[in-house]
C-alpha cells in the first residue's frame, strides 16, 4: 500500500493493522542529539488512548511505546528512530459479520474496488488505531519544536450545535473534562447532548481548532508546497476530517478586503506585527510570524448500533446494527492526532527553510567549519 510515508527532510511511516500483533512509525531525519526517551512519546500517546471515559470505546489498551532503534544513551543517534504499540485487546470475532456487507459511512466498499480485499477486523489501516504511528511520530517534533520555543496547541472547539465561549477560554479546563474543550459551561452542554447522541444509538461529529506559537516568519514556500496546503494535506489525512480551514476560512468569503486584510505595524522593539489576524499566521503559502490558527472539521463516528441501510457482497439491499467497541464521537481523542499533525508539518518545513537563503548557509558553515 503505497501513501504511509509524510514529510520530507523529517518523514514517517506508518505501519500496522487495528487487530494486528502492532502499530508502528519509523522517524527518519531526526537530528542527532535530541534528549529522549518513552515517556516523553507516552504522555501524548495518553492523551489518545481507548477507554478513558463514557464517550471513547470501551477497548481497553494501555498503548505502551516501545523505542526499538534511533536512541542511544538517552539521547538521539541521528538514524531512523523506530517505534512500536504492541496491540493487546484484540476482538476480532466482534466484526467477523461485517466480512459480508459494506458499513455505511465507512471504506469497506473504496477498498474493496480498490484492492479486492479488506482487512474487516476493526477496519484494517482505515481504523483509528493508525493514528498511534502519528501520535508518537508527532511527540518527538513537539520535543524538537519546543527547543525552539515553538509550541502548538489543539482543543475541541464544537461539538455538534455546542461551541466554546472565547470570553470563557481556559486551557486549563481541558484536563478537567472528558471532550477536551477550554470552556467548562461549553463542555458540560457538550456531554450532556453526547449522552443524547448515546441514548439514541446515534453519534456526533465536531471542529479541533490548533494555534501553533512561536513559528518565526518565512518557513513556507510560494506554490505547491505552502505552508497552509501542507497543514491541510497533514489534517484531511486523519481519516475522520471532512473540513479545513486556516484563520477566517470560509468566513473570508462573506466579508470584504479593507475588513480582511491585517494591517501591519512596528513594533516597540522594531519588529513587524500586524494588528489582526484574519490570515492565520500565513501570508503566500509562508508564515508571517503570528500564530497560526486553522480548524478541522471530524465527521460524526459511521460505527453507530442505530440501524442503517447497506448493500451486502451479493448485491442485495440489508438493514444492518453495528456492533463491537466504537467511540460515540472521535473528537475529543482526535485532539491530540491533530496536534502532532501540525507539528510534523510544521518541522517538516522549518527544516526546508533553512537553505532557502545564502546568507544563512553563509553564516551556519562560517560558524561550523
Amino acid at each position: 500500500m503505497a501513501g504511509s510515508t509524510f514529510g520530507t527532510l523529517l518523514s514517517v511511516t506508518t505501519w500496522g493493522e487495528s487487530h494486528g500483533r502492532g502499530i508502528g512509525v519509523v522517524i527518519d531525519g531526526c537530528p542527532a542529539g535530541l534528549p529522549l526517551e518513552e515517556n516523553d512519546i507516552q504522555i501524548y500517546l495518553n492523551r489518545r488512548k481507548p477507554g478513558q471515559s463514557r464517550f471513547t470505546t470501551p477497548r481497553k489498551e494501555d498503548d505502551l511505546v516501545e523505542i526499538w532503534s534511533g536512541v542511544f544513551e538517552g539521547k538521539t543517534t541521528g538514524t531512523p528512530i523506530s517505534l512500536m504499540v504492541r496491540n493487546t485487546s484484540q476482538r476480532s470475532k466482534d466484526y467477523s459479520e461485517i466480512a459480508s456487507y459494506y458499513r455505511p459511512g465507512h471504506a469497506d466498499y473504496t477498498y474493496d474496488c480498490k484492492y479486492g480485499f479488506r482487512d474487516y477486523t476493526g477496519g484494517g489501516r482505515s481504523s483509528g488505531r493508525e493514528t498511534i504511528g502519528r501520535v508518537a511520530a508527532g511527540a518527538v517534533a513537539a520535543k524538537i519544536l519546543s527547543e525552539l520555543g515553538i509550541s502548538v496547541t489543539a482543543y475541541t472547539k464544537a461539538i455538534g450545535p455546542v461551541a466554546i465561549d472565547y470570553k470563557r477560554f481556559d486551557l486549563s479546563q481541558m484536563e478537567q473534562n472528558a471532550v477536551n474543550m477550554p470552556d467548562a459551561a461549553a463542555a458540560s452542554l457538550a456531554e450532556a447532548h453526547l449522552d443524547a447522541c448515546r441514548e439514541q444509538q446515534d453519534s456526533c461529529g465536531g471542529i479541533v481548532e490548533c494555534v501553533i506559537h512561536g513559528l518565526p516568519a518565512g518557513v513556507g514556500e510560494p506554490c505547491f508546497n505552502k505552508l497552509n496546503a501542507c497543514l491541510a494535506k497533514a489534517v484531511c489525512s486523519i481519516g475522520a476530517v471532512k473540513g479545513f480551514e486556516i484563520g477566517d476560512g470560509f468566513d473570508a468569503a462573506k466579508t470584504c478586503g479593507s475588513r480582511n486584510n491585517d494591517a501591519f505595524y512596528r513594533q516597540e522593539d522594531g519588529s513587524i506585527g500586524k494588528k489582526n489576524n484574519h490570515a492565520g499566521g500565513i501570508l503566500g503559502g509562508i508564515s508571517d510570524g503570528s500564530d497560526i490558527i486553522f480548524r478541522a472539521a471530524f465527521k460524526p463516528t459511521p460505527s453507530i448500533s442505530k440501524e442503517q441501510e447497506t448493500v451486502n457482497k451479493s448485491g442485495e439491499n440489508i438493514s444492518v446494527s453495528i456492533r463491537g467497541r466504537h467511540d460515540p464521537i472521535i473528537v475529543p481523542r482526535a485532539v491530540v492526532v491533530v496536534e502532532c499533525m501540525a507539528a510534523l508539518t510544521v518541522l517538516d518545513m522549518l527544516m526546508g527553510s533553512m537553505t532557502s537563503r545564502m546568507d544563512r548557509i553563509q553564516e551556519f558553515f562560517r560558524c561550523h567549519p
